[in-house]
């Protein structure tokens, strides 16, 4: 890898460009390639060996020979372009993951290796095709999947599981929904499958491109590694509130007004709040050429503006068109009168000031920000619009106590950046991206899977969450529904039910509340071996910040990475307390390191995250902080669903009933 480096490096391109355009073009590309082929040293850069019992893509003729290939995270090849490691994601590879005793894919051996701190200690064999070995677990693969968790999130390519691959590598045709219970990997499915699809068309998405969507900044920073170690540097991250940010956030809404802006129907009142501003003409439009005056009435101009709103096209791309229908109509009535324009004359009558002045009069020109803050902030103006659509409660609910007397100086909300959003498409569309992978997907309102959803318009989609995970007053209750909103109805939805990072015993304590919270979901079970660290302390009132910093020290005696979370209204007391007693803890999202492994994270920004060891400060307190109980039941249920080795509840409040009883 190295020397495909230092080859790269070593490209000299002053003969072989024409000009200095090219000449830079081409050195973009070369610089590109050198960053990408920078690889972490603590990493391996090959997990597997497969012996086929022949070449792949020969006939399977008797006695022909069989054919051996690395498999790894990157390709690698020798001085004479022979490859040495295959990626993981080429054809060949793909029986690494799906080949079985049942269904050995032309393999004779899959050699499994493990690795200790990036150095080779241990491989496995598989003999695939010989019938006096039993199937069993991999040891490796089970010693990989129980690894601490110390650092940001790391590729998957060693592990991953048939159920898996499958999604992985499913064709960038059509979009995916991957419905995944807490540890099921279903974040590091989607992130391996935009490399997957990157390798498979990197023409088409380099031209269109890729885009990941999170929940919020921590779990982006906590995921980032993941696509460069795998050599995809291109891929941009973003949050929802990212794609609509045509505006400062400065406020919250409460959750009953944000769940009304986040209703699908607020788009068809932005609609007609749009197409509000067009008016049908009243005079004539007289053109003014030289001796001549031209004359198109009023009646003609009314069928043009008429035929353009009947189409439904963007107000804007219709304001743009009709100074030229305007144009056509008096060429025609030069041509009647034996002129003979052409393309140039009917542009200078579309740029003319009197067509200018009817286009401006009847189709004006609509600023999508100054036009959520009348919506929000002129009851009348908003009881016009939303007749029919939204209640006299609903609107109330949504309209400004104080309306804003500008764009700036508003204190605008996240839900009021997606009504924008919606209308800023409503006047020009918004770019289509190749392909988008949409995380923590059931937390998002119909409003914000429509923003998300005109950002892959032409392209493709790859939908990752957990009903059960649903921590908004207005999360999804079906995947059906999300992706109708989406734009992308029928899309195949897969369940990912076998989990890898939850111990048993844990995802079967925090599964009690799932009839609570998604009665039609089916339970997680865990493959780890391990049962895990498990344990319930009770304490007084005034003992439970003590007994919570006294679990810390206990989890800090152990090997990995701690997070210690507690409601919001928790956190002040607990970093003080920690602060006093002289331990470092983290903000969620950095990165852990010897001197620092524990994290203090809010309940609401546990999502995605996950840590060897969780200390879980007050449930009932975590269940309060949420609008309503089947919230709070799922904010719990997130959180219980974050260790990877052990969990410790501490409680002085009495815990939700459904989990009274352990």
């Amino acid at each position: 890898m190295r020397a495909m480096r230092a080859d790269a490096e070593a490209l000299n391109i002053a003969d072989v460009t024409a000009n200095w355009v090219n000449a830079e073009v081409l050195q973009g590309e070369i610089d590109a390639r050198i960053k990408a082929l920078a690889d972490l040293s603590h990493t391996p850069l090959f997990f597997g060996r497969l012996d086929y019992l022949h070449s792949p893509g020969l006939e399977l003729a008797e006695g022909a020979a069989g054919e051996n290939f690395y498999i790894g995270r990157r390709h690698v090849h020798d001085a004479d372009g022979d490859p040495m490691v295959i990626d993981w994601r080429a054809p060949v590879s793909q029986p690494f993951y799906r080949a079985s005793k049942k269904d050995p894919m032309d393999l004779k051996l899959r050699r499994r290796f493990g690795y200790t701190g990036g150095e080779l200690t241990a491989y496995e064999d598989e003999h695939l095709t010989d019938p006096t070995e039993a199937a069993r677990t991999s040891a490796l693969l089970q010693s990989e999947i129980e690894r601490p968790r110390v650092g940001p999130m790391r590729d998957i390519v060693a592990t991953i599981q048939p159920e898996q691959d499958e999604i992985v590598r499913a064709g960038i045709g059509g979009s995916v929904c991957v419905q995944g219970a807490p540890g099921t990997g279903k974040t590091a499915v989607g992130l391996h499958r935009v490399a997957y699809l990157l390798y498979a068309h990197r023409e088409r998405l380099a031209r269109s491109g890729t885009l990941v969507i999170g929940p919020n900044r921590s779990f982006l920073h906590y995921i980032e590694q993941v696509l460069p170690a795998l050599g995809e540097l291109e891929v941009k991250q973003a949050t929802v509130d990212d794609l609509v940010g045509h505006v400062e956030v400065r406020a919250t809404d409460e959750a009953a007004a944000a769940t009304v802006k986040g209703d699908a129907r607020m788009a068809e009142v932005l609609r007609r709040a749009v197409r509000s501003h067009i008016t049908m003409p009243q005079e004539p439009c007289v053109v003014v050429r030289g001796s001549r005056r031209w004359r198109v009435p009023a009646y003609e101009l009314e069928e043009i503006v008429q035929e353009l709103r009947d189409r439904e096209i963007r107000y804007g791309a219709a304001r743009e068109a009709l100074p030229q229908r305007i144009a056509h109509a008096v060429l025609v009535r030069m041509e009647q009168a034996g002129e003979a324009p052409d393309d140039r004359v009917q542009d200078a009558v579309a740029r003319n000031a009197a067509v200018k002045a009817a286009v401006k009069a009847v189709w004006p020109p609509v600023d999508p920000a100054k036009l959520v803050l009348r919506l929000l902030g002129d009851a009348e103006f908003l009881a016009e619009q939303a007749e029919g659509i939204l209640t006299p409660e609903e609107q109330k609910t949504i309209l400004w106590t104080r309306p804003a007397r500008s764009v700036k100086s508003a204190k605008w909300s996240s839900a009021d950046a997606v009504l924008i959003d919606e209308a800023t498409d409503l006047v020009v569309r918004t770019p289509s991206l190749g392909h988008v992978v949409l995380d923590e997907a059931q937390d998002l309102s119909p409003m914000q899977y429509r923003a998300v959803g005109r950002r892959c318009t032409t392209g493709s989609a790859t939908i990752l969450g957990d009903i059960a995970q649903g921590t908004t007053p207005w999360a999804t209750d079906t995947w059906e529904e999300a992706l109708t909103h989406l734009g992308k109805p029928g899309s195949a939805v897969e369940e990912l039910t076998q989990g890898f990072r939850v111990p048993r015993e844990v995802i079967a304590y925090a599964s009690r509340l799932l009839p609570a919270i998604a009665p039609d979901l089916t339970e997680a079970t865990s493959i780890r071996e391990s049962a895990g660290d498990f344990a319930i302390r009770t304490v007084e009132p005034a003992d439970l910040t003590a007994a919570t910093l006294t679990a810390c020290d206990d989890a800090l005696a152990k090997e990995g990475s701690i997070g210690l979370i507690a409601a919001e209204a928790r956190i002040p007391a607990l970093r003080t307390a920690l602060e006093a007693a002289g331990v470092s803890c983290l903000a969620p999202g950095e990165e852990t390191s010897a001197e620092a492994r524990l994290t203090l994270v809010p309940a609401t920004l546990a999502k995605g995250l996950e840590y060897d060891y969780v200390v879980l400060d007050e449930p009932a307190a975590i269940v309060d902080g949420e609008p309503d109980e089947r919230t709070g039941l799922r904010r719990l249920y997130v959180c219980l669903t974050r260790p990877v080795s052990g969990l410790t509840v501490v409680h002085a409040a009495p815990l939700p009933e459904q989990l009274a009883d352990r």
